[in-house]
Order: C-alpha cells, then structure tokens, then sequence
C-alpha cells in the first residue's frame, strides 16, 4: 500500500490503539478539520451523497506537485468530520501522483470497522473516490 507519509502516520496512530481509543481520536480529527475558505461556497462544491451527513469537497489540482483539498462538514456530524479531516490531514498539498496511489481502500486500514458503521466507512472511501475522480479529471492532458 502506497500512503503519503502523513497519511501513513495516521493509519500508524491509529493501529497504536485500542477500539475505545480510535473512536476518540478519530473525534479529535472532526475538531481539526480547518473551516471553509471565505473565496469557496459550499454550493460550487461537489456533494459526497455516499455519506450519511451533508458533507462537500472541492479539489484544486492546478498544481499537481501540491493538490488543495476543501471540504464542508458539519460540526453536528463528528464521524463525517473526522473522516473529511484524516483525508485533509493526510492529503493536502500531495502530489497529484500521490493521491492516485493511495488505495481505494483505504479506509479500511484504520481499523474503524468495529467502532462505526459500514455505511460510515463507505461515505469515507466515497470522499477518496471523488478526491481521486477529480484530480485525474483537472490533470488529464
């Protein structure tokens, strides 16, 4: 599996503990994800219907050496939250390369399977998967 390194260090952190611990860490991550630019307006965005809260992405690949990631989650919604952030976290400012490696997968390595929902986790692989979609899409030529 091909991870950036702070997306690897997070799959670290979390394989480092217990069901009751990752379930609060990935509550801490919701706190972290960073608000909204002012320039972005969560109806230009792309709707993830995957998952369960109303959550928007965009993706800024002008620069394919430094991919921008946006997301909208509300703050009522923490599982959501914390994925958007993990995602945030882990994939702002890779390259475009990095990203497409990142396996569809993914979040399944943080072990978050006996904590939340399978439904949850889809809407997690559902934000990668339109992450990925797009930057293949601002990239292609």
């Amino acid at each position: 599996m091909t991870l950036t390194p702070a997306l690897q260090e997070i799959v670290d952190d979390f394989a480092a503990l217990d069901d009751r611990d990752r379930a609060t860490l990935l509550l801490e991550f919701a706190d972290d994800l960073p608000d909204l630019p002012e320039h972005l307006q969560t109806a230009a965005m792309e709707p993830v219907p995957e998952c369960q809260s109303p959550i928007f992405l965009s993706v800024d690949a002008a620069d394919p050496a430094a991919v921008r990631l946006y997301f909208s989650a509300p703050r009522e919604a923490p599982t959501t939250r914390g994925f958007a952030s993990i995602l945030h976290q882990g994939l702002d400012g890779a390259s475009a390369a990095e990203i497409a490696e990142v396996p569809s997968d993914f979040a399944s390595t943080l072990n978050l399977a006996s904590v939340v929902s399978p439904l949850r986790l889809r809407g997690m692989s559902g934000m990668l998967m339109r992450i990925k979609r797009q930057v293949a899409e601002q990239t292609a030529g």
